[in-house]
Formats: C-alpha cells, sequence, structure tokens
C-alpha cells in the first residue's frame, strides 16, 4: 500500500510541476506566452500523469480486494516484485498513450487565434485552434481514452462491489468498521478524481460553459493532488504516529 501511496504522489509532483507553475506565472503577469513545443511538453506530462493515476488507482484498488477479501494469501499475491510490475505497466501505459496522442496534435497545423482558452494546454482548446481535419486525431483520442478511463473504472467497481459484499459478511461491527477504514482513502480521492474526470471529458453538461469547465480542470490537476497527501495522512494512523515522532523528535 506505502509503495503504491509513494507512486501516487510521484504522479501529483508531475502534475503539478507540469501546470501550476506556469499558470502562476500567467496570473501573475495578467496574461503570457508560451512555445509551441512548450505547450506539447506541458500537455504530454499532464496526459501522462493522468493516464497513469487511472491505471495506479486501478491497481490500488485491487489491492485493497486482494487485502480485505483474501487475506491469507495477500502476501504470496502481493510480492514485491509483482507490485513492481504493475507500476511498471502503469507507467509504461501512461508514457505511450501521452506520446502517441502529443504526436499526432504535433502534425497539425494551427493557422487560427493563438489564444489558448484554458488554463493549460488541453485536448480541446488545442484542436478548437487547428485548422487541419480533427477526425483522424478525435477517433485516435476515443481509441486510447476510452479503454483508458473505462477498465480502471470497471476494475475498481468490481473490486469495491467484491469488497462490500465481503465485508457486510463479517459478523461484528468493529471487524467491518476496520476493514472498511482500510480503503476509505483510497476510495475518496478514487470518488474526486474521476469525478471531475467524468464531468470534463466524458459527460460534460449541455449548459457547462467555459469559466466551469477550467474550474473543473483545476480541480483535478492542482485541488487533486494537494487533497490526496492530506486524506491518506489523515486517514492513516500509521503515518500520523510517524509525523507526531518526527515532530517530537525535531522539537526535543
Amino acid at each position: 500500500m506505502y509503495f503504491f501511496i509513494s507512486q501516487l504522489s510521484i504522479a501529483d509532483i508531475i502534475l503539478t510541476t507540469d501546470i501550476v507553475p506556469k499558470l502562476l506565472h500567467i496570473l501573475l503577469n495578467n496574461g503570457e506566452t508560451i512555445s509551441f513545443k512548450g505547450c506539447l511538453t506541458q500537455f504530454y506530462f499532464f496526459d501522462f500523469a493522468d493516464a497513469f493515476e487511472c491505471f495506479l488507482l486501478a491497481v490500488m484498488s485491487y489491492d485493497r480486494y486482494v487485502a480485505i477479501c483474501n487475506p491469507l494469501r495477500y502476501t504470496s499475491i502481493m510480492t514485491n516484485r509483482f507490485c513492481v510490475k504493475l507500476v511498471t505497466t502503469c507507467w509504461l501505459l501512461g508514457h505511450f498513450i501521452s506520446f502517441i496522442v502529443t504526436i499526432a496534435i504535433s502534425r497539425l497545423n494551427f493557422c487560427r487565434s493563438n489564444i489558448i482558452d484554458h488554463v493549460f494546454c488541453d485536448i480541446v482548446p488545442l484542436l478548437d485552434l487547428s485548422c487541419s481535419d480533427t477526425l483522424f486525431i478525435n477517433l485516435e483520442i476515443y481509441v486510447f481514452g476510452t479503454p483508458t478511463v473505462m477498465i480502471p473504472t470497471t476494475i475498481i467497481v468490481m473490486s469495491y462491489t467484491y469488497i462490500v459484499m465481503s465485508v457486510l459478511r463479517i459478523p461484528s461491527s468493529t471487524g467491518r468498521q476496520k476493514a472498511f477504514s482500510t480503503c476509505s482513502s483510497h476510495l475518496i480521492v478514487v470518488s474526486i478524481f474521476y469525478w471531475a474526470l467524468f464531468s470534463v471529458y466524458i459527460l460534460p453538461s449541455r449548459g457547462q460553459t467555459g469559466v466551469v469547465n477550467k474550474i473543473l480542470s483545476l480541480l483535478y490537476t492542482a485541488f487533486t493532488p494537494l487533497i490526496n497527501p492530506i486524506i491518506y495522512s489523515l486517514r492513516n494512523k500509521d503515518i500520523k504516529e510517524a509525523v507526531q515522532k518526527a515532530f517530537h523528535k525535531h522539537i526535543m
């Protein structure tokens, strides 16, 4: 669990350092420019971090499923080698998907306005500025984007369905509460991340304005990475004890 949390924190650091510094610079200067290569680079790391986090959250839900539904076999199933393989697969898939989409965007012709009506270089604002035929790239985004979102979502839903069924069979209320507490942090993080993701890209409302879209984009690019360590820290007894010990040692 701690290994997966460390990988999640790395993805959050990549996402925030990719977007927030440039965003703050633009806000402080009341507008700023970004080069075409810089825009593509920003999109590449943004898309990679999002894709990686989608896969990683699915892996973490499977980890919680094994821990709760097969506790006696947990150490034999979730070995260190297997965990490293899962995370490596998530890294490679994230890089591959982001690389393919970024290459496709780089081949478009941009002859319209050079003003990006967004808080960072996202796929939809970039396609709006292109004067090329975007049918192929839209098809490419659909082919790669749908499995990237739907497969992890299916794994998460199935994992938590089995988790709930298993927990409800526990006779004591204390045991049920303890079992639910082990996956509550992950469930909160998943809910925030996927709610924002689906709101922006999958199921945008008809009356959703550009301002609302920007706010929702900031929610999962800046707010979610900020709130993730807080959620895991407040909900994790080991982390709280470690922080208290480190703070006490520093004071002494």
